[in-house]
This record gives structure tokens, C-alpha cells and sequence, in this order.
């Protein structure tokens, strides 16, 4: 009789064999399916946990300053040729000129050349006016090479005598076979004109601010001019107005105002004027009175401006991200430093279940550092501390560290602040509030305790509360 032989052995075998086979059961595996379960977890934590909008701490002001686009009104004059030939410009178009100085010559045909001998001093003076312009020369702006020529040829004509000579007061001079004419005033000469050299508060309108309509008549020429013809420009006078117009809006927040700060959107610059609101055609209009800058922008007859009238500034947060919170108010002289951690803290009294008084020190938190106001001006200056209730009770008694003087840890107060998220967890810090708007606020950023820029917190500080694991 055969004997049977059980095959259970073997099919548990081989299905061991087809689970690894299938399953590929190594560390890797593993290592695959404990990464995989892990994602499955962090996916539906963050499904299911609520979002926190963070928003990184930043400088600046409150809004954007307005710009505008104003007229530029100067005292100035358009001189026309004394006699008709053609044109060598000497002085430097945008430069300023003193009176006598040589600003134009006119001669009948080919300038005969001169011969004349420099001083030491006269050739220094030279080198150091090319050297200066070398130094500030751009491709670009290839185009003041002429004008410096100008200038350079100019200034030795005055070396030559122009001014010093027999006909020093006559304000035309012959050298050389030109008519060197001279400037009357001292000022800063321009070649160019656009009809608004006559223009003043009183007789300006609202059309001239049409920048559509406006032309500019560039007076430098090759050829040859007659006499009469309009040939340059003397602004002769540092004072000089700027009028923007205003909407109702722009003229009552700035009403009230006798002086303005104006950067000029050209090249940054920035300076104070007096500031006033006239009407022209029925219509408002800021008035700006300057003293200083205008050889700057003597060829811009339109400036766009910016009026710097939000002055305050600081960290910029927004409003949903503060929220105030109640602390135990403890005078800052009763604070301690802990010898072994270097932790500030107190030192809380109590009785021990021998009756005896012993002291502990408590490493209490603290959220804010304030300024004790005194009307004894010869007082010390004296703060107190905002510090987390959680570390006291009300009733709890602390002393100072060097006494057996006591103070009862009850009186509260707010403070207003927001959530720091840098490290991940919700930790309050004080604000500061210096400006504020409807949606944004401006704080110090020399509160203790406070926010540094580039810090992150929570927008919405209702989402959140002290010490909340974020992430």
C-alpha cells in the first residue's frame, strides 16, 4: 500500500514564493510603503488642518506719495541778434553765465583764427574744467561734447580780454573778426524758447498745462541769422514757481499746508518749497515757490513731481493680522536673572508646609516693555513689564532680588500685536502703531519686543492662537 505524502508544506511555500515575487519584500519595499504612508498622513493633515496666510514684515509708508505733472514758471528773457552773420555759441547751453560773459559771436563768413597767450593759472583752470568733464562724460549723452566746446571757447575769450578790455561795458565786442556778444544779466542761458518765457501766476491757464499742444523752438543753427532773429535765453533769477493742477480731493487733503517737500521724478532729488492753492479759469492749482535747484530742470518747462506728504514710516503690517491680549502688568526693578540659564524672570514668595517663606524663581515671559509716565521730570526713567498670566495667579506675591520688598501680581493691561510664525508656531509680539489706513498700519520698529523687517506673521490673527503648530 503506497504511502500518501501531505502537500500542504509546499503550497504554503509557494505562496510565500508568489507574495515575493509580487510584493518584491526587501528593505527597499519597506522603505517605500513607510514613505508612502507617511505622504498619505502630511496629504490629509493639510487637507484638514486650517490654512494660516503668512505675510513677510516690510518698510516703507503707508500709501504711494501722488505724483503730478506741473508748469515751471521763472523770470527769463528771449534775446534776439544784434546783427545778422553766422552763429559760434561760447556759452554752454543749461550753464550759468556771468554778466559780460560771452555768449554768442556772429561773423560774416570764415572765423579768422587769433593768436593769444594764456597765463599758467588761465591753462590750470582749463585742464581742470576738461578733467571734470572727462570724469562725468557719458556715450550716451554724446552731444555735451558741443556744448562743452562752447563753453571751453567761451571761457577763453575771457581770457583774451572780453571783459576787461576798453569796450568792457559795451555788450557787443569785436575779436578776431566776430561780434562776441555778451550776457546782460547774470543768469543761465538756454537756445531754445517755447512762449511761455512771458507766463506768470496772473496770466497763466488752464490750456497751458495741454502738453499736447505744446512746442518747443530749438534756436541753434548753422545758418545764417539776421538781425532781430531770436537766438537765446536768459533765465535771470534763482526764484521760480511750480503749478500742478488739483482735484477737490488733492486740494483738501493738502489745505492748510504752507510748505511741501517735492521729489522730482527726473532725477530723484528732493527739496522744500512753499506751498500755497491758487484758482486759475475756476479750477484748483498748487502753487510751490522754490529758492534753490533750478539750474537742474532750466530745460524741463513741464516736471513730473512727487509730493512727499506721507512722512511716516516704519514696518508696514496689515490690520486683520493685530489683535490685542491681556497681561499681568509687574513693575520692571522686580525682574531677576536666573544665575544658571541667564533667563529673566521673578522671584515668586510662598510658604513651604512649614510656614516658612521661600522663594522661587519664575521664568515668566515677557511680551512688553512700557514706559512708566511721571510728572516729575527729575525721575528716573521707569518701565513696566507685560508679562504671559499663565505664569501667575492673581494674588501671587513676588519681591525683588536684593530686598523683601513685595508687589501682588492682580493689575492687567492690553497690548496690541500680532503672531510671529518664523520658527513655525504662533508667538505674539507688541506693535507699536504709529499711522494707520483703512486695511494697512505703519509701527515702530524700535518696540521691544516688537517685529524686525522681513519677520513673518499671520494675516488673519482670529485663525490663530499663541503657540499653535503651524507647520
Amino acid at each position: 500500500m503506497s504511502e500518501k505524502k501531505s502537500n500542504k508544506p509546499g503550497k504554503m511555500t509557494g505562496l510565500f514564493v508568489q507574495l515575493k515575487n509580487i510584493f518584491g519584500l526587501n528593505i527597499a519595499t519597506v522603505a517605500f510603503g513607510v514613505l508612502l504612508l507617511y505622504m498619505i498622513f502630511t496629504a490629509f493633515l493639510l487637507v484638514t488642518s486650517t490654512h494660516i496666510e503668512s505675510y513677510q514684515v516690510t518698510t516703507g509708508p503707508l500709501s504711494r506719495n501722488e505724483t503730478y505733472t506741473g508748469i515751471s514758471l521763472r523770470e527769463e528773457s528771449v534775446f534776439k541778434a544784434e546783427s545778422s552773420g553766422y552763429v559760434n555759441y561760447y556759452a554752454r547751453e543749461g550753464s550759468k553765465i556771468n554778466a559780460n560773459g560771452a555768449v554768442y559771436g556772429l561773423s560774416s563768413g570764415k572765423i579768422a583764427e587769433t593768436k593769444s597767450a594764456l597765463t599758467a593759472d588761465e591753462l590750470e583752470k582749463i585742464r581742470s574744467s576738461m578733467l571734470s568733464f572727462s570724469k562725468g562724460f557719458s556715450g550716451s549723452k554724446f552731444n555735451n561734447t558741443y556744448s562743452f566746446k562752447n563753453q571751453l571757447e567761451g571761457s577763453i575769450l575771457q581770457y583774451e580780454g572780453i571783459s576787461t578790455d576798453g569796450n568792457a561795458d559795451s555788450q557787443v565786442v569785436t575779436i578776431g573778426g566776430q561780434n562776441i556778444c555778451k550776457a546782460q544779466e547774470d543768469g543761465i542761458i538756454l537756445y531754445s524758447m517755447d512762449g511761455y518765457e512771458n507766463k506768470t501766476v496772473e496770466n497763466i491757464t488752464a490750456e497751458d498745462f495741454d502738453q499736447t499742444s505744446y512746442h518747443e523752438t530749438d534756436l541753434k543753427t548753422s545758418e545764417k541769422v539776421q538781425a532781430g532773429d531770436n537766438i537765446y535765453t536768459n533765465i535771470t533769477s534763482e526764484l521760480w514757481s511750480l503749478i500742478i493742477p488739483l482735484s477737490d480731493k488733492q486740494a483738501a487733503k493738502l489745505e492748510g499746508r504752507s510748505t511741501i517737500r517735492v521729489k522730482f521724478l527726473k532725477d530723484d532729488m528732493t527739496q522744500s518749497g512753499d506751498f500755497s492753492i491758487i484758482k486759475i479759469d475756476g479750477d484748483k492749482y498748487g502753487k510751490i515757490d522754490f529758492s534753490r535747484g533750478l539750474i537742474r530742470y532750466a530745460s524741463d518747462r513741464f516736471l513730473d513731481i512727487e509730493l512727499v506728504t506721507n512722512t511716516v514710516t516704519g514696518l508696514k503690517i496689515p490690520l486683520s493680522a493685530i489683535e490685542s491680549k491681556d497681561f499681568y502688568v509687574i513693575p520692571a526693578e522686580y525682574a531677576t536673572t536666573d544665575p544658571d540659564s541667564g533667563s529673566v524672570g521673578f522671584n515668586k514668595i510662598s510658604k513651604d508646609s512649614s510656614g516658612n517663606n521661600v522663594r522661587t524663581f519664575i521664568n515668566a515671559t515677557i511680551y512688553g516693555k512700557v514706559k512708566i509716565e511721571s510728572d516729575d521730570d527729575s525721575a528716573d526713567e521707569a518701565y513696566n513689564y507685560y508679562v504671559d498670566r499663565s505664569a501667575f495667579k492673581e494674588g501671587d506675591a513676588i519681591v525683588k532680588d536684593d530686598s523683601n520688598q513685595r508687589f501682588i501680581v492682580g493689575e492687567t493691561d492690553s497690548l496690541e500685536g500680532v503672531y510671529c510664525i518664523n520658527q513655525g508656531y504662533a508667538v505674539f509680539r507688541q506693535v507699536d502703531i504709529l499711522d494707520q489706513n483703512e486695511e494697512y498700519a505703519i509701527i515702530s520698529s524700535n518696540t521691544s519686543y516688537g517685529l524686525s523687517r522681513y519677520d513673518r506673521i499671520a494675516r488673519d490673527s482670529s485663525q490663530v492662537k499663541e503657540q499653535d503648530i503651524l507647520y
